[in-house]
């Protein structure tokens, strides 16, 4: 329940501090007055967008709290310990809205986004503006209506999850169906490929290795004839290097008995000559091995050139045939396997649609349901409301499965029969402005009898109905107002008359500039306002004892 609400600056609120009570409050004053400026201030903390345009005039920034008990709101009280946003049984929201800067948010002095007090306002406070007749003639809000009416948020919610899935399925699995006759091209190509290079059969570092041989092979004169001269030098020679070793080493050894320090030389000599006889034995032994073959050049040559070919035709290096190969084998073995996957995907679609065909039945199941008890119930308030004979009626039309949306299979169509003998019809083709008013607020106070949001605040609804129509139009609300907090804007004395509490909008004038206040009215000052209401400006002895009449003074 709302308990009280401050205002700093906003418009032409200047500085507020209201106390509210449980029951029925009554909001009242002259056209202009800013009466809606509550309703208003009440909104920005609910998580309606800022402006920086509803900062008083002068003024740098506006502030708006409203403390809430939430002591009877489990599910307030539960998405406050969910946000970590909780203090016991009080709910402090604050709004401050500067004018060079973003509008910023506390819950419980804590900041908080425009989201999180969206979604706690809708826990706590439901607004009816005075605009909702026109909005009730739209399908979408019908059908919202009467979800609201129905009361099953989770049975819709999870409609909506159902489709989302089910359409990602469809679409994907529409997808796959499309390609089906490019995969089948792309796979007898794939396949035509990889027989290719299948055929080929290039090792992991063949190409390498018969680079290697033919380089080899290609040159084999050359390697003989340069093998054989270095082992003549080397060794067959005469003189032949290790000869040349050999007598130094003689020489060293002579000398080293007359100089020790001639030692060291004499054996790197000697080592040298061992190094030189083994290099000349290698050399030797790689001209035994070299033989002239022809014909392996012309092998050799030949499977370079159908690697290069084969690279060519693909575009790529050959050193890139082993990696393409690869990855030619990898699309394959996923094409092949689409077929596997489009099978999977389609029994996984017609699984979620079998679910969420369940889900929409098990909707419409219970719009119809809801659809009854709300015909009776806004029927039955039309008779109250002056529209004696008329009836209301929800018409639920179900779709085949083909149809099927985010909101389930169900079109909505409110129909009325504003006068006995005439048939129904949709709303916007039989109701005036008058009765369209009148069936809005019957529907409002259907519906937000039924849920469960403690606070319920409605701006001028009452537009356009009067008489003895207004004073029934106070008793529901004043009905509402003993099972849930009301606060109502209205300029209808038979209204105002009805409440359980009284607030008076005034605006003036002080110093060039405009102000407006908002004053709880003790019982002399509501006769006055609700004789006021009666008779416009002039307050007269009969105005005010109707007004004690209405009030029930006497």
């Amino acid at each position: 329940m709302l308990i009280q609400i401050t205002v700093q600056d906003l418009v032409i609120l200047s500085q507020l501090e209201l106390e509210l009570a449980s029951g029925m409050t009554a909001l009242t004053g002259e056209t202009g007055a800013g009466k809606s400026i509550l309703i208003d201030a009440l909104g920005l903390t609910l998580g309606d967008k800022a402006d920086a345009s509803m900062i008083r005039s002068g003024c740098e920034r506006a502030e708006i709290s409203a403390s809430f008990d939430v002591s009877g709101n489990s599910a307030a009280r539960d998405w406050l310990a969910e946000q970590a946003l909780d203090d016991d049984n009080d709910c402090l929201i604050r709004r401050v809205l500067a004018r060079n800067g973003r509008a910023r948010a506390f819950i419980n002095g804590r900041a908080a986004s425009s989201a999180q007090l969206r979604a706690l306002g809708e826990l706590l406070v439901d607004i009816h503006g005075q605009h909702a007749h026109q909005s009730l003639l739209r399908p979408a809000a019908q059908r919202s209506l009467l979800d609201g009416y129905a009361d099953h948020p989770a049975l819709t919610t999870e409609v909506a999850a159902q489709y989302r899935q089910y359409r990602d399925l469809d679409q994907r699995w529409k997808t796959l169906e499309a390609a089906r006759s490019e995969r089948e091209e792309r796979l007898e190509l794939l396949r035509f490929q990889l027989e290719e290079l299948d055929a080929l059969a290039l090792g992991e570092h063949e190409l390498d290795a018969l680079d290697a041989e033919q380089r080899r092979l290609a040159n084999q004169g050359q390697l003989q004839q340069s093998a054989a001269s270095l082992v003549e030098l080397l060794y067959e020679g005469d003189p032949s290097l290790r000869d040349s070793l050999g007598r130094a080493s003689a020489d060293l050894n002579s000398l080293s008995a007359i100089d020790p320090n001639l030692v060291e030389t004499r054996e790197l000599i000697d080592a040298a000559t061992v190094q030189i006889e083994e290099a000349a034995a290698n050399l030797r032994h790689y001209l035994e091995g070299l033989e002239m073959d022809p014909a392996r050049l012309g092998i050799v040559e030949q499977r370079i050139g159908r690697i290069q070919d084969l690279a060519r035709k693909y575009r790529i290096t050959p050193e890139q045939l082993i990696s393409f190969t690869a990855e030619r084998r990898d699309e394959l073995e996923h094409l092949e396997q689409a077929d596997q996957s489009l099978d999977a995907l389609a029994a996984e679609r017609e699984q979620a649609r079998g679910v969420l065909l369940e889900r929409a039945e098990a909707l419409s199941a219970a719009r119809h349901e809801a659809a009854a008890r709300l015909g009776a119930t806004v029927t039955a308030a039309m008779q109250d409301l002056g529209m004696t004979g008329g009836h209301f009626q929800v018409e639920i039309k179900t779709g085949k499965a083909e149809s099927i949306n985010a909101q389930g299979l169900d079109s909505i169509a409110f129909l009325v029969s504003a006068n006995p003998g005439q048939p129904l019809q949709p709303l916007a083709k039989v109701a005036s402005g008058g009765e369209l008013s009148r069936i809005s607020l019957a529907i409002q106070v259907a519906t937000a009898e039924i849920g469960g949001i403690p606070t319920l605040v409605f701006d001028e609804v009452d537009v356009g109905i009067g008489g003895g129509v207004a004073e029934i139009v106070g008793r529901l609300l004043r009905r509402l107002g003993e099972r849930r907090q009301v606060l109502c804007v209205t300029h209808l004395a038979q209204v105002a008359a009805q409440a359980h509490q009284h607030l008076r909008v005034k605006k003036f004038t002080k110093a060039t500039q405009t102000f407006t206040e908002i004053s709880p009215l003790d019982t002399e000052q509501r006769v006055d306002e609700v004789a006021r209401m009666l008779g416009g400006t002039e307050i007269t002895t009969t105005s005010r004892a109707h007004a004690a009449e209405m009030l029930g003074l006497r």
